[in-house]
């Protein structure tokens, strides 16, 4: 009887994890890739994404040869400016005015690496994914309130949807689980393509 193919995840995060977990996918092993993820000069959004989201797979690919290979990127923009992951208060604080009763765009770069057998390179399938957000108008005390809870740190544009953050996002079109972390139409179809089992 033939093994099943290993599958790695390229990502610490928890939310990734929970979100492959929804669709009744569990990796075999989670292993990030430690990359630089500042954006390039003139990068627009979605090609940071994707772009990162290469690189990651790329990196984890070359220690688990012959195992299919899932990594994913989150970008917040604002037009063309990327915002940053928020790692302290000034920056969140900074996000949050920006995104302050405006539209702004979530993307999220997803690649597959998978074994294409023969020792040859594996073979690699990606999507892009928008999902637009719109947040109300946020008064001084409400972002007080959610800079306390600290659960915008680490977070892609300073906040995160499935958290108290709900209670502010006023309209979102197109994938919701883009914007916690993984696009799950997009990922179970890159995976059938591929040939994974999926349950």
């Amino acid at each position: 009887m033939l093994s099943a193919p290993r599958f790695v995840l390229a990502s610490a995060s928890p939310r990734r994890l929970d979100l492959l977990r929804q669709i009744g996918v569990v990796p075999d092993a989670v292993d990030p890739a430690d990359l630089d993820e500042s954006p390039l000069p003139r990068e627009l959004p979605p090609q940071h994404a994707l772009r990162l989201a290469g690189e990651k797979a790329a990196a984890v690919a070359a220690r688990h040869p012959g195992a299919f290979v899932l990594a994913a990127d989150t970008v917040v923009a604002c037009g063309r400016r990327i915002l940053p992951k928020a790692e302290e208060e000034k920056q969140a604080r900074s996000c949050l005015a920006l995104l302050s009763g405006r539209r702004h765009r979530v993307f999220g770069g997803v690649v597959l690496l998978s074994p294409s057998g023969d020792g040859e390179a594996p073979r690699r399938t990606e999507r892009v994914v928008r999902t637009d957000v719109t947040f109300k108008v946020l008064a001084a005390d409400e972002v007080d309130s959610y800079i306390a809870s600290g659960e915008w740190h680490g977070k892609a544009g300073g906040y995160a949807i499935q958290g108290r953050a709900a209670a502010h996002v006023r309209w979102i079109g197109g994938s919701y689980s883009n914007v916690v972390g993984l696009p799950l139409f997009e990922v179970a179809a890159l995976l059938r393509g591929a040939g994974f089992p999926l349950p």
